[in-house]
């Protein structure tokens, strides 16, 4: 894969001086979802737009190592953003680039490869997200807001109004980057909120996500609070989730082609082949979709507070009803339930994609569509998948889905598992109260 000529087509340069830009933050994600960043001052930015920022990838989550060239953060800037707190500033995602190619385990690298792999296809992938996230204290201990108390908060006014200067601050900015946010709200977690905007072409969308979530800490920490994307900071309460919308699109990016109208639920045979390949690597998706030991306390956790999980923990699909892992509110998309907010926002639509690719290919079946309440009457489906119980099994699940695994491509694969479980070995080794607190006196 070779970095496309139009990727340099705008000149930075120019841009910052249209504009008052100061610096520019080149910024890599790394593997664990890391954003790694050098504040290049404008005068430089000609030649890093050229030739790439420098970095050290064994510093961070790679697997390289230390005798590694030079890795190059080449700026794609299509996608730079000034920052609307920090008007001096822009952010501009790379390409990592080592010796003149791509790095292939570099997750934008590995989504930008799939979005071509699917483009071979005919298919134009859009997806939108729901980002959900907690205020905390900056310890990260306790909520901020010590009046959110309720049982059931979801949309709670006067708690979202309590956090106005936030939320309001962070959606004046999606509103000045032109991202149409349409619609904020406390979510169903003490201290939980969402913030939507509108979907567009998955690379947009993964590089929005990535910048929201930076955006995101940045103005809390303004307010001398902590914004936290964790899947579970707070035991007994909703998780933070990452529902993702898919859809496919014609090479002119105009006619969906998910919606028929004649079609059950009025989603079309390629959009159920899609849903079919998401089905079939449900199990394995999750090692990407929800990374992180953490995960597994939100998809497998006992009801909250609220009285509802709004997780999944089977692989099932149904209409509009959100107990199921996939759902279809409306014609011509679906609505995937699984990833966290602790989801690589890179990997986890290469995964969305891989999978569907793989469905569209072998005209896959997604099975029976269930419409019952799985929180309340999931044990009478049989047969559907659960989903891992945890990090090591996700792991498993993946490095056993041989198509997957070639999909997201060899190098990435080896990578991710052969850092993952170094860092699943780390929590294993770790010694915990629990530990001390149930087994000191046996």
């Amino acid at each position: 894969m070779t970095i496309p000529p139009g990727e340099r087509a705008q000149d930075l340069a120019t841009w910052a001086a249209e504009r008052g830009v100061k610096y520019f933050m080149i910024s890599y994600t790394d593997l664990f979802g890391g954003q790694r960043a050098k504040l290049v001052p404008t005068q430089a930015i000609a030649e890093m737009q050229a030739e790439g920022a420098g970095f050290a990838g064994f510093a961070t989550w790679l697997d390289l190592t230390p005798a590694h060239p030079d890795m190059l953060g080449v700026p794609d800037p299509r996608s730079a953003i000034q920052l609307s707190w920090k008007p001096d500033v822009a952010w501009v995602p790379a390409n990592c680039v080592m010796e003149g190619e791509p790095v292939a385990q570099a997750p934008r690298n590995v989504l930008r490869r799939l979005i071509d792999e699917a483009a071979e296809l005919g298919m134009h992938v859009k997806t939108g997200i729901e980002a959900e996230f907690f205020l905390l204290t900056p310890d990260g201990e306790k909520i901020a807001d010590v009046y959110d108390v309720a049982a059931k908060p979801c949309y709670d006014q006067q708690a979202i109004m309590r956090r106005y200067d936030v939320v309001a601050e962070i959606c004046d900015y999606m509103l000045q980057l032109g991202w149409e946010p349409y619609q904020n709200d406390h979510e169903d977690a003490n201290g939980q909120f969402e913030m939507n905007w509108s979907f567009d072409d998955v690379l947009i969308t993964a590089d929005r996500h990535s910048f929201f979530k930076f955006m995101t800490k940045s103005i809390a920490e303004k307010h001398g609070l902590r914004a936290t994307f964790m899947p579970k900071p707070i035991e007994g309460l909703t998780g933070n989730g990452c529902h993702a919308h898919i859809s496919v699109w014609d090479s002119d990016g105009k006619t969906n082609v998910f919606a028929d109208t004649s079609k059950e639920l009025g989603l079309s045979d390629e959009g159920r082949h899609f849903l079919g390949g998401i089905m079939r690597h449900g199990s394995a998706m999750t090692a990407i979709t929800n990374p992180t030991v953490n995960s597994y306390k939100r998809i497998n956790a006992p009801r909250t507070t609220s009285g509802a999980t709004w997780a999944p923990n089977s692989i099932t699909w149904t209409g509009n009803n959100r107990t199921h892992m996939v759902r279809v509110p409306g014609p011509g998309r679906f609505e995937l339930r699984l990833p966290d907010g602790a989801a690589n926002p890179y990997l986890m639509q290469a995964v969305i994609i891989a999978a569907g690719i793989d469905g569209v290919r072998t005209k896959a079946d997604p099975g029976k569509r269930w419409d019952i309440d799985m929180y309340k009457d999931g044990h009478k489906v049989k047969g559907a998948p659960k989903l891992p119980l945890n990090l090591l099994d996700a792991l498993r699940a993946y490095d056993k889905d041989k198509v997957l695994r070639g999909l997201m491509g060899k190098e990435f694969s080896d990578a991710f598992l052969k850092l993952k479980m170094q860092e699943w070995d780390s929590f294993v080794s770790h010694f915990s109260r629990w530990e001390k607190e149930h087994t000191l006196d046996i």
